[in-house]
């Protein structure tokens, strides 16, 4: 989890194959009408996200006996609350930065329909994790292999 530009499609696949686990990438599940929104610059708001964060719930409640990981952004407790009402197992790895390097990150890539202008929106939604949920926040400052590093560490059952 994360806002955008935290990493999360870098390090989701990353940390999958460590596991030995199926990665999906959370915008896959976005309708076309999130993407065309995002893409103009408008936030999502929570009707928008309800039926894409179900969508991954179902996927992660697919996947709650063999394992996977699925990236997300769920900024807000509620999503959260929402993905494990889903799947009751689930195990957040928050991917934490602060603007200005997440900033940089997001200016210096092509290939993604969302743009540096919504980065503000994601960090003003923004809830971190809470003492009871099940979760790690990871600082996104040091490389990719790092982060799954100190990921694996915390998941549960991880085999380290």
């Amino acid at each position: 989890m994360g806002v955008a530009g935290s990493g999360k499609t870098t390090v989701g696949p990353l940390l999958a194959d460590r596991l030995g686990v199926p990665y999906a990438e959370a915008d896959d599940f976005h309708p076309p009408a999130n993407i065309a929104k995002q893409s103009a610059g408008i936030p999502l708001d929570d009707d928008d996200r309800a039926p894409w964060l179900d969508a991954i719930g179902a996927w992660a409640h697919e996947h709650a006996g063999s394992g996977g990981v699925v990236s997300c952004s769920a900024l807000k407790r509620a999503y959260r609350d929402r993905l494990r009402a889903a799947a009751p197992g689930i195990f957040f790895v928050h991917l934490a930065g602060d603007r200005e390097l997440i900033g940089d990150r997001m200016a210096a890539r092509t290939d993604h329909f969302m743009p540096l202008s919504l980065l503000d929106s994601q960090f003003a939604a923004l809830q971190p994790l809470e003492d009871d949920e099940a979760g790690v926040a990871i600082d996104i400052a040091t490389g990719p292999e790092d982060i799954v590093r100190r990921a694996l560490e915390a998941v549960p059952g991880a085999g380290r």
